[in-house]
């Protein structure tokens, strides 16, 4: 019995920051996350580091008065960044956080 060949499926990694092109998106992105998993610190920080790396990480370095390096290590999974941090980077990117009763 002959076997037909099965195409190989090319797969390609995945990146959010590559979706995220308007002000709108990058916006509405950061609010899932605020609303879907308003404990994830650290999910909440990657969702800025996939803005920030949308908008550019060099770009927003610049507009936030910190280094590309330190928004990488404090935006990454493992990062945990200040609340200083967190609002310094969130100007850059032109959001805002709000609070509303729990």
């Amino acid at each position: 019995m002959a076997r037909t060949a099965t195409p190989k499926t090319k797969t390609v990694a995945y990146d959010v920051a590559e979706q995220l092109r308007t002000p709108e998106e990058m916006a509405a992105y950061l609010d899932a996350w605020l609303t879907d998993a308003p404990d994830d610190a650290a999910g909440i920080a990657r969702a800025l580091g996939d803005i920030a790396r949308a908008k550019g990480m060099t770009q927003v370095a610049r507009d936030s008065g910190l280094s590309r390096e330190s928004l990488y290590k404090a935006l990454s999974e493992n990062g945990n960044p200040s609340l200083a941090t967190v609002l310094k980077v969130a100007k850059a990117l032109g959001v805002r956080l709000h609070a509303q009763v729990a």
